[in-house]
């Protein structure tokens, strides 16, 4: 074989050793205006400043706003892919720091009355796509909608976004029962979004830990919380992760230490047999060779 394309090989499959397998992570909140998107793209733009490589899909299908919080501009949308227009790759937009976006659309009721056969096509797309990242997070939608179930169920991390407010840990707690008894999801993450301090993100964990494990066979682990910060707002009107726009103020120094948690997992849990999952026909392995 010519020595030079030898070496390209092997270089290839040494690059693909060193990368991690893809872990997926839904951002679920249940109740709307907890911050469930602004953590799914400030987690997702952290991570990519710490070089890693990340997908973001935006779930929320019918009421989409990641491709404006981040001032992208796209031309097609899941929509098209679903209708045979496009791939999945052809999706793809190009944010911040390598950060990689798959927009949905907003205020089509087609798209937010997607059925069930469906959502599972825009979850089997990604066996097509060609190089699996090392980090795919799913932006869901408000509610406990099959859409949000679906995507859910499928990734193999649920992140719960609650903040201080009782219809947050309410709608927390039916998401957390319906994902766990529907779907056999049995490990959440919970995220304490908009708090005043860390006593009272730890605190919103305890009363939300106290409630499932009295009533629900499921794990909460306490992934960490964002302090209310006027930047954050400033970082949203200028279309801009807070990550990336005033890294140094306090809820971006919470992004960071979330994307520092994540960054820190162990293995994830296996699949339920059968239960469909994103990139499910890869085995979690980073796709193929560079292309």
């Amino acid at each position: 074989m010519n020595t030079h394309v030898e070496n390209t090989q092997a270089a290839g499959l040494e690059w693909l050793s060193d990368r991690r397998p893809t872990r997926s992570i839904a951002i679920a909140g249940g109740k709307g205006g907890v911050g469930k998107t602004t953590v799914a793209v400030n987690l997702g733009m952290a991570l990519a400043m710490g070089g890693r490589d990340v997908l973001l899909l935006d779930a929320d299908l019918g009421m989409a706003n990641i491709d404006v919080l981040l001032g992208l501009q796209p031309v097609r949308h899941l929509g098209h892919m679903l209708e045979g227009a496009c791939r999945i790759e052809d999706l793809v937009l190009d944010a911040a720091h390598g950060l990689k976006v798959i927009p949905a659309t907003s205020g089509t009721r087609r798209m937010a009355q997607l059925p069930n056969i469906e959502h599972a096509a825009v979850i089997r797309a990604f066996d097509e796509y060609p190089l699996a990242p090392e980090y795919l997070i799913v932006d869901t939608a408000a509610g406990i909608s099959d859409s949000v179930s679906m995507f859910a169920a499928a990734s193999d991390e649920v992140v719960v976004v609650v903040c201080d407010e009782p219809a947050s840990l309410t709608d927390a707690y039916a998401l957390i029962k319906v994902l766990s008894r529907e779907f056999a999801v049995n490990r959440f993450r919970i995220v304490a979004n908009m708090v005043r301090h860390a006593q009272e993100g730890r605190a919103l964990f305890e009363k939300l830990s106290r409630v499932t494990s009295r009533f629900l066979e499921v794990s909460l682990d306490f992934m960490g919380m964002v302090p209310h910060d006027e930047y954050l707002r400033q970082a949203i009107r200028r279309q801009a992760a807070v990550v990336d726009a005033w890294p140094s103020s306090r809820s971006a120094v919470g992004f960071k230490n979330l994307a520092r948690s994540v960054d820190t997992w162990g293995e994830p849990e296996p699949r339920v047999q059968g239960r469909i999952g994103f990139f499910a026909d890869r085995a979690h392995l980073g796709g193929g060779l560079p292309l």
